[in-house]
């Protein structure tokens, strides 16, 4: 058997082609295109389902179809049940984020999970949820727990492949680093001297805020030493009058 790098996602009695094609489209964003499908009330293929994958195309083609769940999971090893509802089973309960965890170290002890998710109306039944291991559910309002299927599937598809993501951490813009706030402040400084003189500061009420935005905006841009040496000389050049204002000497 080939080595598994991702679980199944399994569709349930999907109702219609659009939403299969739109959990298509949520797969493929994060990898997967293991997509099982469990008795489609429409049958399969479905012509509705392309344009909803917008360009999936590759999970739909190779998407499985089979008559019951039982069949669906059966090479599978360990299972989750997508649920929002208590349905009274002693199964151990995960969030995507715990279950993404939980399937990494499945997959890397050489197993292989899937995670089941039931028709866009009625959910799964207890029947479907007894052959999971786990309940996955999401913690969302209380209040408003209404997810559809596409919704459901991208967030466990995101969980599982941000736990596995190599994009390297923050890097400062600048190979030098960014200024020390010695030198940031020196250039706040310098700029509210020169349009403090220029009449900026009009009215007395609106300087502190004023003054502070202007801080922030200077702050929030992670200038390099360089940088800030480079405005000080733009401030210094534009406070100077220019050559052909009165009072320039001859």
């Amino acid at each position: 058997m080939a080595t598994v790098k991702q679980p199944a996602i399994i569709l349930v009695r999907p109702q219609l082609g659009e939403n299969i094609g739109k959990a298509a489209r949520a797969m493929l964003n994060f990898g997967f295109t293991d997509m099982r499908l469990v008795a489609p009330r429409d049958g399969w293929p479905n012509p509705a389902a392309g344009p909803s994958a917008a360009g999936a195309d590759i999970v739909l083609e190779n998407a499985q179809v089979f008559e019951s769940v039982e069949a669906a999971v059966a090479d599978l090893s360990y299972v989750y049940a997508s649920t929002v509802r208590d349905r009274d089973m002693p199964k151990p309960v995960a969030t995507p984020r715990e279950a993404a965890a939980q399937m990494h170290k499945l997959i890397a002890g050489g197993e292989a999970p899937g995670i089941l998710f039931g028709p866009e109306r009625s959910g799964l039944t207890n029947d479907d949820v007894v052959l999971a291991d786990a309940v996955l559910t999401v913690p969302v309002n209380p209040e408003f727990g209404s997810l559809n299927l596409a919704q459901a599937v991208i967030l466990t598809a995101y969980e599982f492949h941000s736990q596995a993501d190599t994009t390297p951490a923050y890097q400062p813009a600048h190979p030098e680093g960014i200024a020390p706030k010695e030198d940031l402040i020196g250039l706040m400084e310098h700029m509210e001297r020169e349009l403090d003189k220029r009449g900026f500061f009009r009215s007395e009420g609106r300087r502190a805020p004023m003054r502070r935005t202007l801080r922030n905006v200077l702050q929030n841009a992670g200038f390099s030493k360089q940088e800030i040496f480079t405005l000080r000389g733009v401030v210094k050049s534009l406070a100077r009058r220019p050559r052909d204002e009165p009072g320039d000497e001859e």
